[in-house]
């Protein structure tokens, strides 16, 4: 991701993924200065209830030297799911693959972790049939760390 117009923001937070209290950076592009709102420009590893496009508030901190994230401000309507590849012999490239081929921005590390995006405008219901089924044949497990609203099925019934 180019540099340009772009700024790293501070999150502290406490992780259920990794159990513990944690800090991840994040790019964000300047939406509107004097107020202090930014614009996420990449999806989230770790930090939950946030996705993509989200403007949130941040504050410059003496102590830490850079942008802290105070808030969200709005939500883009974009969700985050973040996988974890269980099985040894299913790489990494071929799960981003498979849902950037379904139309979802990823990002991974570590081998067996990934973010993925689902688009505002998207229909989940295929990306969560297909994470389903991965997690019932035990080579992923997926959590919905940040579901929109446009995103939600109520009473999804699967047909699993």
């Amino acid at each position: 991701m180019s540099e340009d117009n772009l700024v790293k923001i501070l999150f502290r937070f406490y992780s259920d993924i990794l159990e513990e209290h944690t800090v991840e950076t994040m790019w964000a592009k300047i939406a509107d200065a004097e107020k202090g709102y930014y614009k996420i420009a990449n999806i989230p590893f770790y930090v939950p209830v946030l996705a993509s496009g989200d403007t949130v508030l941040a504050q410059f901190d003496e102590d830490e030297g850079m942008l802290i994230y105070k808030e969200t401000i709005e939500h883009s309507g974009n969700s985050t799911i973040h996988v974890i590849i269980t099985d040894d012999e299913l790489e990494l490239q071929t799960v981003y693959n498979l849902f950037t081929g379904l139309g979802c921005p990823c990002e991974g590390i570590n081998g067996n972790y990934l973010a993925i995006e689902i688009p505002a405008d998207m229909d989940y219901l295929p990306i969560k049939e297909r994470l389903e089924l991965m997690e019932q044949d035990e080579v992923i497990g997926y959590a919905e760390t940040c579901l929109a609203r446009g995103h939600r099925y109520k009473d999804m019934e699967l047909g699993f």
